[in-house]
């Protein structure tokens, strides 16, 4: 028989092991309700330049999404596509894109941002690139003085760019001072500098590094150094298990007037990095 005391006993326990599972029980509610998180393949421009930094962490804000960076050169961004570690990829090689999309591997691509490429290098410029207005002749006189060129050698969509002026100069890339590091593109700007040598980058990057850097832009403008961004969707229906309501999430947000307000409002020293371009005109 259960006395009084006995049974006061009883419920007080009760009582005090219930308050200590709350807790618990929160983070456990909690753990099953938080959003899987989105894998993000994209370029090393998109996140040395710090764009990457400043949108995130408002979109996880707004959607509860984590977002989980992959940063690497387009080709390694697209082949993480290929094979099923991204959810999305983000890019800047538009003929390396439109493979990826026509082979199956990626879905509704559409266009982000833009800016351009520039070549820098020694502010003597001993290239004499300033007198030039035409990116693949700076490449030729670049090897024809002698200088030293730092390619990023990753098949990035900069590397990319890369090759088809030098493609352009009829010059192949093989003189003495050609130097090929398979780095980002943060890296290759530093070794440039260090070197006194010149090197293709795209302008954010470029604005992002410049105060750390002995280079100056010698040549810009030229309108093969167009440099486009695309988002693409890596194919559910080739990895069932991808995060596809996620990706698509943060896609629609890049694009809206919202994200495209954002990345347009993105600057270092005053001066913006990219151009919002959802549009694709």
């Amino acid at each position: 028989m259960i006395t009084g005391t006995v049974r006061q006993r009883l419920a007080l326990a009760l009582s005090t092991a219930l308050l200590l599972s709350l807790p618990l029980l929160s983070t456990v509610s909690h753990a099953e309700s938080a959003k899987a998180p989105i894998r993000l393949a994209t370029t090393t421009s998109t996140e040395q330049s710090g764009l990457l930094g400043w949108l995130l962490p408002q979109f996880t804000k707004e959607t509860g999404y984590p977002v989980q960076v992959m940063a690497a050169g387009t080709g390694q961004s697209l082949k993480m596509g290929e094979n099923g570690d991204a959810d999305l990829v983000m890019t800047h090689a538009p003929s390396a894109e439109k493979a990826f999309v026509d082979a199956g591997f990626g879905i509704e691509p559409v266009h982000l941002m833009y800016n351009d490429f520039v070549i820098v290098g020694p502010r003597q410029d001993p290239a004499g690139l300033t007198k030039l207005h035409d990116a693949a002749k700076a490449l030729q006189a670049i090897k024809d003085k002698k200088q030293t060129f730092i390619s990023r050698g990753d098949e990035s969509g900069t590397h990319i760019k890369e090759k088809t002026l030098w493609q352009a100069a009829d010059v192949k890339p093989e003189f003495a001072g050609y130097k090929s590091i398979g780095q980002g593109m943060g890296p290759t700007l530093t070794m440039a500098s260090e070197l006194g040598a010149y090197t293709l980058t795209d302008r954010g990057t470029w604005l992002a590094y410049q105060s750390k850097l002995d280079l100056a832009v010698l040549l810009e403008g030229d309108k093969r150094l167009f440099n486009p961004y695309q988002v693409i969707l890596v194919n559910p229906k080739r990895y069932p298990d991808l995060n596809t309501e996620g990706a698509r999430t943060l896609k629609n947000w890049l694009v809206s007037e919202h994200g495209q307000t954002l990345i347009g409002d993105f600057k270092v020293a005053g001066q913006a990095l990219f151009v919002a371009d959802a549009s694709g005109k």
